[in-house]
């Protein structure tokens, strides 16, 4: 029943390719900003949950 229904809304197939894209640039933005953060950055975020 769902897939006739969905099937039915136009430009459905964009949804899919929107999020897929969205993921794949956090994905490259997070690997991006870990690779040129500097080691004093890493190990002060590290040390950020025992500093309770």
């Amino acid at each position: 029943m769902y897939k006739y229904l969905l099937q039915s809304v136009e430009g459905i197939q964009w949804f899919g390719i929107i999020t897929l894209l969205l993921f794949f640039g956090t994905f490259c933005f997070a690997v991006i900003r870990a690779a040129l953060s500097g080691k004093e950055d890493m190990r002060r975020m590290a040390e950020l949950p025992l500093d309770d």
